[in-house]
């Protein structure tokens, strides 16, 4: 999907999952939150560190996918078939963290919806309205049943309307806690993690080499 419509693409495309396996397994990861669709590189991850400890010995943690059971997939506003995301070829399709909350708003109101205009979770009969009913879950903190229940006898409209105002809400608290950082105390964020991991990594990799002899 990456390289679609395009004569070549980086080796970096290739690579992705053989180097985020090495940034799992460098630090002793027990547990890698992802979603369904990088489920198959924590797969690969744990079988390169159960294959290299098989042949060498134990060094590498094979590390747990957790995967949230609500959310774990938010697909396109424009295309409910297809996972919501940034490299799309429209905009309509993602709201990203960065956007204006009122661009965020529209996109929302303009979201395609089922046939009828009954609001009820239904991934197979009504995949565009229980995405949607996802967003809104996973936003304000109402259940499905919740959320069926409050818009029982009302339409599409209102619901896209108060989900607006709800993602409209979220961008704003967001982007106001966003653009509080200044770039000096990120970098620091960022060095004092490195200090901390830094001999993970080292231990690691030395243990790494001795197995393989290559000290």
């Amino acid at each position: 999907d990456k390289g679609a419509n395009k004569e070549s693409v980086s080796v970096g495309l290739y690579d992705y999952p053989v180097l985020m396996a090495a940034d799992i397994l460098l630090y002793n990861t027990d547990a890698v939150p992802v979603g369904e669709d990088q489920v198959q590189h924590v797969e690969l991850t744990r079988t390169l560190a159960q294959r290299f400890n098989r042949e060498y010995g134990q060094v590498f943690k094979a590390p747990e996918v957790v995967i949230k059971k609500q959310g774990a997939r938010i697909m396109g506003l424009d295309d409910p078939t297809k996972k919501m995301s940034k490299s799309a070829s429209s905009p309509a399709n993602y709201i990203a963290l960065t956007d204006a909350p009122e661009i965020a708003g529209k996109k929302i109101t303009r979201a395609v919806t089922d046939s009828g205009t009954e609001i009820k979770y239904d991934l197979k009969n009504k995949p565009a309205i229980s995405n949607l009913m996802t967003i809104y879950s996973l936003l304000a903190g109402h259940s499905f049943k919740e959320l069926e229940k409050n818009y029982q006898g009302k339409g599409y409209g209102d619901f896209k309307k108060d989900l607006a105002e709800e993602v409209t809400k979220f961008l704003i608290e967001f982007q106001i806690k966003y653009n509080s950082f200044h770039d000096d105390e990120i970098k620091q964020i960022l060095k004092d993690g490195a200090e901390r991991i830094r001999p993970i990594a080292e231990e690691t990799l030395k243990k790494v080499k001795n197995k393989l002899g290559i000290n």
